[in-house]
């Protein structure tokens, strides 16, 4: 009898009791989780069931924007392995849904996913019936993944990454998650690192494989030759002006830059700095504190300054959704979430387009994407402020370095394709020795 784990279903079942009457409520006054709550639920709508003609049945999941991604590229390379399977994405984020929803169109039936409570999960398998379940990156959930192998589901982690911080917390409760690891039939991971974490956290080593970041994959699909124009148009900045962009910055990293920005502009003063923040909300606080020393400011949301002078504003991008076509406007890009001990953010979305890529001393989520810029001279790791404001200062000065940088940051990421392909070929192995035994 596994106790932590009926202990688990049982206080998640009862916490779903207690506190799904407050939820409706709140979700009837403020519109929020509204729609589709069903489907948290585990009802699946009939007309997603009707379009899940084919086999094997695959359930892919994927949390949110950067899994979604990830699905892009697998997804279409499960279907060219397994020809005549039906697929069904499922996300859990409302942004999410949506990019799943604009990428794939009508070829791909998209649901919320289940919350992870034993009577709303077995609800949702019974309904979908899928042959196998396909967890993007790595995300686990004990009653899904028991559910599922008590089902006779497969059920497989792609493009698996455990970073420093998760695995820490994944350690802690090893003996819980531990069980459920070993329900899991294929653990197809990015990295030796991610391989040495999953195993190490309880994983059959038998399972586990190395198939790369199926995010190399989509990327250069993504790039398109009028980005940086449009961008430009959308953000009022004239071609001619150089632009610092800041992606995915976290709360302690806007000062530094600012810091950096002040510099750069006693040698630059035409340069123009955009920050995007990571979580949107922190946009009127950006907005506040880059006021307070003195710089016009503005929001992407807001007005664009008309007349014939320069607008000197730093922008702050506060939209969902835009940041990897604003990285084609950058003249030089850092990478946020780096200068703190927060992981860092990818470097390889503005490597695709050809820009030089600026990062902190953290960079712990990625350092397969840290590896392969630096070996290819297209990413460079700055200490702090003063030392990113030398980096940006001696681009900006010498055009040359800058435009090789940039092309080496693009062919690495160009030269490391082919990992959603293998990701593609490890599920399609393990469909088919499931289906020779049965």
């Amino acid at each position: 009898m596994d106790i932590p784990y009926l202990a688990y279903a049982a206080l998640t079942g009862l916490l779903v009791l207690l506190l799904f009457p407050f939820f409706r409520i709140y979700a009837r006054i403020t519109g929020r989780y509204r729609d589709h709550l069903n489907e948290r639920l585990g009802a699946v709508p009939p007309h997603v069931l009707e379009r899940l003609a084919g086999s094997p049945r695959i359930w892919v999941h994927a949390v949110s924007l950067g899994e979604v991604k990830v699905a892009a590229a697998v997804i279409p390379a499960i279907r060219e392995k397994l020809p005549g399977c039906a697929v069904i994405l499922s996300t859990t984020t409302p942004h999410g849904r949506d990019l799943a929803r604009k990428t794939f169109g009508n070829a791909v039936p998209v649901i919320y996913s289940p919350v992870d409570v034993v009577p709303i999960v077995r609800r949702a398998l019974r309904s979908i019936r899928p042959h196998m379940l396909v967890f993007l990156e790595t995300e686990i959930w004990p009653a899904w993944i028991r559910e599922a192998h008590r089902m006779g589901i497969s059920t497989a982690f792609v493009n698996g990454r455990i970073s420093l911080q998760s695995f820490d917390t994944y350690r802690r409760f090893a003996w819980f998650f531990r069980k459920a690891l070993c329900l899991v039939e294929l653990f197809s991971m990015i990295s030796e690192d991610d391989a040495a974490r999953i195993r190490a956290m309880g994983a059959d080593p038998a399972r586990i494989q190395v198939s790369g970041n199926a995010k190399y994959d989509t990327l250069s699909t993504q790039t398109w030759p009028g980005a940086e124009l449009d961008m430009r148009k959308r953000l009022g900045i004239p071609p001619e002006r150089s632009v610092i962009l800041a992606g995915s910055t976290r709360d302690g990293e806007e000062g530094p830059l600012l810091d950096a920005y002040a510099e750069v502009l006693k040698r630059f003063p035409e340069t123009l700095l955009v920050l995007a923040p990571r979580h949107i909300k922190r946009a009127p606080h950006i907005r506040a504190l880059v006021e307070a020393r003195g710089l016009p400011c503005r929001l992407r949301t807001g007005p664009i300054p008309s007349g014939k002078g320069h607008d000197r504003s730093v922008i702050v991008l506060d939209t969902f959704g835009e940041l990897f076509n604003a990285y084609s406007i950058a003249t030089v890009a850092f990478c946020g979430g780096s200068l703190a001990p927060l992981g860092g953010q990818n470097p390889l979305e503005p490597a695709v387009w050809g820009r030089p890529v600026l990062y902190g001393p953290h960079m712990d989520n990625f350092p397969d994407a840290k590896a392969l810029l630096e070996a290819a001279g297209g990413g460079r790791a700055v200490e702090g402020p003063a030392e990113l404001a030398d980096a940006v200062i001696r681009l900006l000065a010498h055009p040359d370095e800058r435009e090789r940088m940039g092309k080496q940051a693009r062919r690495a990421v160009l030269n490391h394709h082919g990992a959603s392909e293998k990701h593609a070929e490890a599920i399609a192995e393990v469909w088919m020795g499931k289906e020779n035994i049965e």
